[in-house]
């Protein structure tokens, strides 16, 4: 993980910005419209006691279909949107970050798990407030789970106003039991869960890419590396922060106030297995974002070049 590399890595310095960002926002939209009935799954998995909805990943991905229709899965979606600023600021950050530590250390792995860790601390000020309006619109329409949730659609959210008809119900409803912290709800078990997780997964993702360019013959295209790289970081970071996710999940959904008593209610109920809720589903939506992601940041880069660059990169 020294710089004496076989995989280069495209810095902030030699990206065109203005394409950078116009390509950005596209990918980060194609990448959420890939994933998000994964994250629902995975939300509804977490928030269940025990087994009592679904007895997993594609037992929740069939009856959700069956009971609410392909629509079901995109529950919230409309909302989620919102997170494309999120991805902006994580992208910025994660690139201005590098660049500075890059100052005080040529370490990559130190690079990339300062960066990651930073880039994941301002995203996610953005995305809680987004995740706590979608993650209530996840649970609606579950028949025999409203004690999951403490807010349900009013019937004058009607069909004529259907997806922002919704998030203006529950967010008026939030504000009004919470104010405006009902909003950073989970916070901290969101900061506990991503920072963490972004600071993992880049010094991972780099790691498995150059221990691949060493066994891959000399002729292989690096992005193909790359897009294996990103699935066995993704798994690696996913396992090490699951525990906090469930957490995360359930103080945004029933409106908990502690992350420890929400942790320990979460072992007396349920032990250990408990803090593997949602695993498999996280691991199977952290699986194609990471292929879509790590293929479409590599590209993004390319594209986004000095034209004086362009040559000098082996793609």
């Amino acid at each position: 993980m020294q710089q004496n590399r076989n995989i280069q890595i495209i810095e902030w310095e030699d990206l065109d910005k203005r394409k950078f960002y116009s390509f950005g926002v596209f990918m980060t939209m194609t990448i959420r419209a890939t994933v998000y009935p994964a994250t629902l799954i995975r939300t509804r998995l977490q928030v269940q006691r025990g087994q009592s909805l679904y007895g997993g990943t594609f037992d929740a991905f069939f009856k959700i279909v069956r009971a609410e229709g392909v629509r079901g899965l995109y529950r919230g979606f409309m909302v989620n949107t919102l997170t494309l600023i999120s991805g902006q600021a994580y992208i910025t950050t994660y690139e201005l970050v590098r660049k500075y530590t890059s100052r005080y250390s040529d370490n990559n792995t130190v690079k990339s798990l300062v960066a990651g860790g930073a880039a994941s601390l301002v995203a996610q000020s953005v995305t809680v407030p987004v995740d706590v309006v979608s993650q209530q619109q996840m649970m609606q329409g579950l028949k025999g789970a409203e004690h999951l949730t403490r807010f349900q659609l009013h019937p004058d959210a009607g069909k004529s106003k259907k997806f922002f008809g919704q998030t203006r119900n529950i967010m008026a409803q939030i504000f009004a039991a919470d104010g405006l912290r009902g909003f950073y709800r989970g916070y901290v078990a969101s900061l506990l869960t991503y920072i963490p997780n972004s600071a993992v997964w880049w010094p991972f993702y780099h790691f498995y890419a150059e221990q691949l360019s060493k066994l891959a013959p000399s002729d292989c295209p690096h992005l193909l590396l790359q897009a294996i790289a990103g699935p066995l970081a993704a798994a690696t970071a996913s396992t090490v922060t699951n525990p906090m996710d469930v957490v995360r999940a359930r103080v945004q959904v029933e409106g908990r106030s502690s992350v420890v008593e929400t942790f320990r209610q979460l072992l007396a109920e349920e032990g250990c297995w408990g803090l593997t809720k949602g695993l498999s589903a996280r691991i199977i939506s952290s699986t194609p974002t990471a292929v879509v992601m790590v293929v479409g940041y590599e590209t993004l880069k390319k594209l986004s070049l000095r034209p004086e660059l362009l040559d000098s990169r082996h793609w």
